[in-house]
């Protein structure tokens, strides 16, 4: 059995770094991955459904063109070339990672790990079986796609959000379960590259965390494009026809509906990998979901042992891994005391237009008892939303009533997640709403629209 100063479960945003930061602090660093260097990020989250997504805008913005007095026909969505671009720059962003860290010297090991007792680990692969051992471990083993059971959905050919991106033909009808950030995102995609889209959401709205006046307006972008949205829709069963065709039973408000798609993409969110780990071997306490507990530093209640990135619960977001990085490296190596506690967590979905959204909602603010008052416009007062013929959203922020503090936004519009940032930036800096209200902004910028959202504040 190898002894390593640290071990690192999860070559992902969070690992990584960690690894290399070790390596360079002289450490015998340890990295175990079981598949790909990178995480969920860049195989099967950011990188490749950003890249697809920009290929679905420029086939909206063809498809469009004649608003724009530019004239196109025949118009065509070669999948497979869309998903050769996409492995490319996967295959580039995985690639550098993996160099870096052999670079750094860090022992990079591929296999799958499990505890086999008391900070010992076994690492299996196709060809091997070896133990390893540190006094402190970190689990950076990330997530998968939750699969929900419904009557008969284990005898289809479902797609989940990483198989979806290896079609190679467009499908003529795709249904997805679920309403959140993966089912909107990859809903609009597909019904730009051509397909028809039904999206069955099991609640009352879309994106279930964001106020109703978000939700509502995201739903009503979607059906716009031309998207299909039953909510409050629970699926009974599933079945495949003898063409291969899925064939869905769905409850609806409004009575029972058959549909019948081409392809079923599963997007009833993610969970923890932390049972592929065998965490009883060593005692770290999971909750009733399955995510690793830990404190504000990160540890878990066994001392030495670490869990980072999605693994842990909260925002699964890939800049709140890196994050998790910049803690434990302050922490471990330079004697910091950094935490979790109250960090910023900004966000973006990146349909289009996009939302961008950063501190308390208005549900989030009232439960906490705050004074505050809410700013709203819609994109439609946003001169440069109107030259580029991007108007659909709005711009919403909370303000404290006492302080004049920016407590919340989020942005429903074209490039919301810029916009979003720069008040986040407000908010990191503690700007009240008053300098960006009286602030001189570049016209015309979207970034002057922050003029207009405050203008009918005191």
């Amino acid at each position: 059995m190898e002894i390593f100063d640290v071990i690192i479960i999860g070559a992902g945003q969070a690992g990584n770094p960690l690894s290399r930061a070790f390596a360079a602090a002289g450490k015998k660093i340890a990295l175990v991955e079981e598949k790909f260097v990178g995480g969920t990020c860049v195989n099967v989250g950011c990188t490749p459904t950003k890249t697809m997504i920009a290929s679905a805008e420029v086939a909206h913005l063809a498809r469009h063109a004649q608003k724009y007095g530019v004239a196109l026909d025949n118009l065509t969505v070669n999948l497979s070339q869309v998903r050769e671009r996409k492995r490319e720059i996967v295959s580039s962003f995985r690639d550098g990672s993996e160099q870096r860290i052999v670079d750094a010297g860090v022992s990079l090991l591929y296999g799958k790990a499990a505890f086999i007792g008391n900070k010992i680990l076994e690492v299996k692969s196709e060809n091997e079986a070896f133990q390893i051992s540190a006094n402190t471990i970190i689990l950076n083993a990330g997530g998968r796609p939750n699969i929900p059971a419904i009557s008969g959905l284990e005898n289809v050919n479902y797609l989940d959000s990483s198989s979806i991106m290896e079609l190679d033909e467009v499908p003529e009808h795709l249904i997805i379960l679920g309403g959140g950030y993966i089912a909107l995102e990859f809903g609009q995609m597909f019904h730009r590259f051509g397909s028809q889209v039904t999206i069955l959401q099991h609640s009352k709205q879309l994106l279930g965390r964001e106020d109703d006046d978000i939700a509502e307006g995201m739903q009503q972008i979607l059906e716009e494009d031309g998207i299909e949205v039953y909510l409050n829709a629970q699926t009974a069963s599933i079945s495949q026809t003898a063409n291969y065709r899925i064939n869905l039973q769905v409850s609806t408000p409004n009575g029972q509906i058959d549909l019948n798609g081409s392809h079923l993409l599963v997007a009833t969110g993610r969970i923890p990998n932390s049972d592929q780990l065998s965490l009883e071997k060593t005692g770290v306490k999971i909750d009733k979901r399955g995510f690793v507990e830990v404190n504000e530093q990160l540890e878990t209640n066994i001392p030495g042992i670490y869990a980072v990135g999605d693994i842990k619960g909260g925002p699964a977001f890939t800049h709140i891994a890196y994050d998790d990085f910049r803690i434990l490296e302050g922490n471990l190596l330079h004697k910091k005391s950094l935490s979790i506690k109250d960090r910023m967590v900004p966000y973006v979905l990146f349909t289009d237009p996009q939302l961008g959204r950063i501190g308390l909602s208005e549900k989030e603010a009232q439960a906490a008892n705050i004074d505050f008052e809410v700013v709203k416009i819609p994109m439609s007062y946003v001169a440069r939303a109107l030259e580029l013929d991007r108007t659909s959203g709005f711009m919403k922020a909370l303000v404290n009533t006492e302080t004049k503090q920016i407590l919340g936004a989020a942005i429903l519009g074209v490039e919301g997640g810029e916009i979003m940032s720069m008040l986040q930036i407000a908010m990191m800096g503690k700007v009240p709403y008053t300098t960006l209200r009286d602030g001189i902004f570049a016209h015309p910028t979207l970034a002057e629209s922050l003029n207009t959202l405050f203008s009918n504040l005191p």
